[in-house]
C-alpha cells in the first residue's frame, strides 16, 4: 500500500498524539510502526477490542500503570543464569505492578465477555515476589537492610566500629598535644578507611599508616595506628555485606527466571493493552465512536467532524458513497470546507482501519480499503521544474495506475492549473477513467462541465459547501446532490471590485453559464426552503418529545403517589388489625380469669362477663369504627371534567372525569381509583366546614398495652393457651430466636389468675438457651409480659 496518503490526509498527526498517550517506550514504538490491518475481519476485531477499552475507561477511569523499559530484556538474562542488578529488580517489580493493576483495573465492574479478555486472562502478577522486591530493594543503589537477617547484622556491626572509630578520631583531634599537628580538625575517608589531615612536616609525629597526599604536598592522610585494626575490620564487614546482597540478588534473579515463559506473555499482553488504552484516551478526547465496518465497498459517515479542527469550531458533515453512487463531485467557493469535506472522508476510514474510532456519530459506517489514492496541496517543485499543474498530473498518473476495485481516490482541483476548457476537458476523462477502473471517488472542482457531467451522469452526484456571502465567511456545511455556486461575483463586490466590472464580466459570460448560473441561484434558494422546513420540523419533533416525556413522568409521579397511599392504607390496617387482636386477647384472658374464679358464683360470673363483653364490644367498635362528625358542606349543583372537587363523606380530595350521568352520578378519580359518586355527595375544597372535633376522655381499662416499635419477630402472644400448649410454643419461639441471633424477645402471657405465667417462667430457669428473664416494665406490657435475655 502506498503509504503516503498517511501526510496528505494527516493521518501521521494522529499517531504522532496517540504515541504521546502511550505509557511504555516500547508501545509507543509499536504506535508509530502502526500499519492498517489487512482484512475487514480484523478492522473489525480490532474496533471492538478498542471500543471494548474505552467503555471500561470510562466506567473504571484510568487503571494505575506505570513506565517500564526493555523488561524482557532483563528477564532473558536472568533466564541465563544471570545476576540481575538492584535497578533491574526494581524494573520487574514494576512490570509485575502493572500485571497487578490492570487484572484489578479489569475486575472493578461487572461486564460480559469483552474481545480484550485474552489480554487480561494473559496476565499473570505475582504479588509476593513483587512486594518482596518492593521491600528488599530500596532504590537502584540501596539494599534495605531488611532484606535479610544477615545484612541487617553485618551493618549494625558496621555501624558500630565506625562509631569506635569516630570516637578515637575525636580523641586524637581534640587532645592539645596532637591537635597542633593536623591541617584541620575533620576526619575524612581515603581509600575507604578513616583518616587526619596531618601536616607534611609533622608526619612522624603521628603514627600510623599515610593513605593520601594533597596535591600541594602539604597536607598527608594520616591513619592512626589506633583505628587500623578497626579499618581492618570495617573493609571485612563490608567485603561481607557485598557477598549478601549478591547472595540476596542472585535468589531473586532465581525467582525472576523461574518466571519464564509465563512473564514473556503476560509482558506482550500487558503492551498490547497500553496500546489499546493509549488509543481509547485519544477516542475520548475526540468524543470517538466505533463505527460499523461494511462487507462491501460503501461507507457513510454521519455527522463527522475532522479530528485536528477544534470541536467548539468544527461543523459536522454527512457524507455518504458506494451505495447510491460511486463518484461526489464537490463544489463551491474557495475555503468553503470543500477539502476538509474529502480529507476527512479518507481520515477517519483510514483511521478506523488502523483500529482508532472516529469522531462521528455511532451509526456511522466505513469500509475497508486496498488504497487510499490522494492528490490534495500543490505539487509544485522546483529542483523538478514542475508546475502546479504537472505536478497534480504525475500525482494523477499515479492514481490511475493503482486506482481499482476497494480503493478510494480523493482529488482535490481536479484540473485546475491550466487552460480552463482544457482542465475541465481533461477532468471529465479523468472521472470517467476511474470510475471504469471501480474506484469510489471524490474530487473538488470549481468547473461548471464537472457540475453538468454529474447532474448527467448516473452513479454522480454534485454536492456543495455553503457560503455566507454576507459576512464572506464559509458554513462548512455540506449538501449532497445539489451542485454550488463559486459566487465570485458577489465575493468580489464585497471585496470592493467596482460595479461595473463586474457586470462587464457577467456580459462576457456565455448564455449557457448565465443559464446554469441562474439555475444553481433557484437552487440555492431551495435550499435554504427546506433547510428551513427542516428546521420546523425537527423543532415540531422536538416539542412532541418533550410532551410525551413530560407527560410519563406525570403518570409516573401518579402511580408512584398511588402506590404510597396503597401502602400507607396496607400499614394502618395491618396496625389496626394487631391492636384489635392484642384487646381481643386480653378480653378472652380476663374472661377466663372470672371462669376460674371459685369464690364468685356462677350467676355473678355471668353477669360480670356479660358486662366486660359489651364494654370492651363497644370500645373494639370504636377502634375500628370511628364516628365522625358530620361536616357542614355545600353540595356542588354542576361539575365539569378535570374539575377539583372533595367527596364530602370520605373528605378526599378527587378530578372529576365526566359530567353526571341520568341518575346524578359523578365519575371521579381520588388518587389511582376511580369511583361514582353522587353529585349531591360533593363539594368544593374550600366550601367545607373544617369544625374542631370534641375529643373524648381516654378511657381507663386493665389489659396489656404492646410496644408497637417491637418487631413481631420478637414477640411470642400466648393470650387463650393452655400451659401444654404455652410450654412447646415456648421451645419452638426461643429456639427460633436463638437462630436467628436475636438477644432479647418478649412472652405475652397476659395477667389473668397468674398460672401461665408461672408455668412460663419456671420453665425458663431450666431452658438452656435463656441467660435471664424480667417481668415487662411501664410501656412494654407490665406484669402481662416477661422479657428474656437469651445467651
Amino acid at each position: 500500500m502506498d503509504v503516503s496518503y498517511r501526510t496528505t490526509l494527516e493521518l501521521d498527526k494522529i499517531i504522532a498524539r496517540a504515541v504521546q498517550l502511550c505509557t511504555c517506550a516500547e508501545t509507543k514504538e509499536m504506535m508509530r510502526a502502526i500499519e492498517p490491518f489487512a482484512t475487514t475481519e480484523e478492522e473489525r476485531y480490532a474496533l471492538a477490542q478498542t471500543n471494548a477499552i474505552n467503555a471500561l475507561l470510562l466506567k473504571n477511569g484510568s487503571p494505575r500503570f506505570g513506565a517500564v523499559h526493555e523488561v524482557r530484556r532483563v528477564v532473558a538474562h536472568a533466564a541465563k543464569g544471570g545476576i540481575l542488578s538492584m535497578g533491574e529488580l526494581l524494573e520487574i517489580a514494576a512490570a509485575l505492578r502493572n500485571f497487578s493493576g490492570l487484572t484489578q483495573w479489569y475486575g472493578l465492574t461487572d461486564h460480559d465477555m469483552l474481545p480484550t479478555d485474552d489480554l487480561f486472562f494473559a496476565l499473570a502478577p505475582q504479588p509476593v515476589l513483587e512486594k518482596q522486591i518492593g521491600e528488599c530493594i530500596i532504590s537502584p543503589e540501596e539494599m534495605a537492610d531488611t532484606a535479610s537477617v544477615t545484612l541487617r547484622d553485618l551493618r549494625r556491626k558496621i555501624r558500630a566500629t565506625e562509631d569506635s572509630i569516630r570516637t578515637k578520631l575525636d580523641a586524637i583531634i581534640k587532645n592539645s598535644t596532637t591537635n597542633k599537628f593536623l591541617q584541620d580538625a575533620v576526619v575524612s575517608i581515603r581509600n575507604g578507611r578513616y583518616v587526619v589531615p596531618v601536616r607534611a612536616e609533622y608526619r612522624g609525629e603521628v603514627g600510623g599508616v599515610i593513605h593520601d597526599v594533597s596535591s600541594t604536598g602539604s597536607t598527608v592522610f594520616v591513619e592512626p595506628t589506633a583505628v587500623v585494626e578497626a579499618n581492618a575490620r570495617i573493609m571485612q564487614l563490608h567485603a561481607q555485606e557485598q557477598e549478601e546482597i549478591t547472595r540476596i540478588l542472585t535468589a531473586f534473579s532465581g525467582q525472576v527466571a523461574s518466571l519464564e515463559p509465563q512473564f514473556s506473555y503476560s509482558y506482550d499482553a500487558m503492551l498490547q493493552i497500553d496500546l489499546l488504552l493509549a488509543k481509547a484516551r485519544l477516542a475520548v478526547e475526540q468524543n470517538a465512536f466505533m463505527p460499523q465496518v461494511n462487507d462491501s465497498c460503501r461507507f457513510a459517515l454521519k455527522k463527522a467532524r475532522h479530528p485536528l479542527i477544534d470541536k467548539k469550531k468544527v461543523v459536522p458533515v454527512d457524507i455518504a458513497l458506494g451505495e447510491k453512487y460511486d463518484t461526489l463531485v464537490i463544489t463551491g467557493p474557495n475555503t468553503g470546507g470543500k477539502t476538509v469535506s474529502i480529507k476527512t472522508a479518507g481520515l477517519l476510514n483510514a483511521m478506523a482501519q488502523h483500529g482508532f474510532l472516529i469522531p462521528a456519530h455511532e451509526s456511522s459506517t466505513v469500509c475497508h480499503f486496498d488504497e487510499y489514492l490522494v492528490d490534495i496541496g500543490d505539487e509544485q517543485s522546483i529542483e523538478q521544474s514542475l508546475s502546479t499543474f504537472s505536478g497534480h498530473m504525475k500525482r494523477i498518473t499515479g492514481i490511475l495506475e493503482l486506482a481499482g476495485p476497494d480503493t478510494l481516490t480523493l482529488i482535490d482541483e481536479l484540473g485546475a492549473g491550466t487552460d480552463p476548457a482544457e482542465g475541465a476537458a481533461l477532468a471529465v476523462s479523468i472521472l470517467e477513467r476511474l470510475r471504469k477502473q471501480g474506484t469510489l471517488l471524490m474530487a473538488t472542482t470549481h468547473y461548471a462541465e464537472l457540475k453538468i457531467y454529474a447532474l448527467e451522469t448516473p452513479g454522480v452526484v454534485n454536492a456543495s459547501c455553503e457560503f455566507d456571502v454576507e459576512s464572506l465567511a464559509p458554513t462548512y456545511k455540506l449538501s449532497v446532490g445539489v451542485p454550488g455556486k463559486s459566487n465570485a461575483f458577489l465575493i468580489s463586490a464585497k471585496l470592493g471590485i467596482p460595479e461595473s466590472v463586474i457586470d462587464a464580466a457577467r456580459n462576457h459570460m456565455s448564455n449557457d453559464d448565465k443559464r446554469l448560473d441562474s439555475v444553481l441561484a433557484q437552487l440555492d434558494d431551495l435550499k435554504l426552503q427546506l433547510k428551513a422546513a427542516e428546521d420546523e420540523a425537527e423543532k415540531a419533533r422536538y416539542e412532541a418529545e418533550h410532551a410525551l416525556e413530560s407527560a410519563e413522568k406525570k403518570r409516573d409521579a401518579l402511580i408512584k403517589q398511588g402506590e404510597e397511599e396503597l401502602e400507607a392504607t396496607r400499614r394502618k390496617a395491618h396496625e389496626l388489625m394487631q391492636g384489635v387482636q392484642n384487646q381481643a386477647y386480653a378480653l378472652t384472658d380476663e374472661l377466663r380469669r372470672i371462669q376460674k374464679d371459685e369464690k364468685t358464683n356462677a350467676a355473678a360470673r355471668a353477669v360480670r362477663a356479660r358486662e366486660i363483653a359489651r364494654k370492651d364490644t363497644e370500645q373494639l367498635l370504636n377502634r375500628t369504627e370511628k364516628k365522625q362528625p358530620k361536616r357542614q358542606f355545600v353540595p356542588l349543583k354542576e361539575v365539569k371534567p378535570g374539575q377539583e372537587v372533595v367527596i364530602a363523606e370520605l373528605d378526599q380530595h378527587a378530578v372529576v372525569l365526566s359530567r353526571p350521568d341520568k341518575n346524578g352520578m359523578v365519575e371521579v378519580r381520588a388518587g389511582i381509583l376511580k369511583t361514582k359518586v353522587p353529585l349531591t355527595g360533593l363539594c368544593a375544597p374550600d366550601k367545607m366546614d373544617k369544625r374542631t372535633q370534641k375529643q373524648e376522655p381516654p378511657r381507663t381499662r386493665t389489659r396489656v398495652e404492646l410496644n408497637h416499635d417491637r418487631k413481631s419477630s420478637m414477640e411470642l402472644n400466648l393470650l387463650g393457651y393452655t400451659v401444654e400448649e404455652a410450654l412447646a410454643e415456648v421451645d419452638r419461639f426461643l429456639d427460633h430466636a436463638m437462630l436467628s441471633n436475636q438477644n432479647t424477645v418478649y412472652i405475652i402471657h397476659g395477667n389473668g389468675t397468674g398460672a401461665l405465667r408461672n408455668a412460663i417462667q419456671k420453665h425458663l430457669r431450666t431452658h438452656r438457651g435463656v441467660k435471664s428473664f424480667r417481668l415487662g416494665r411501664y410501656g412494654e406490657g407490665e406484669s402481662g409480659v416477661t422479657v428474656v435475655e437469651l445467651k
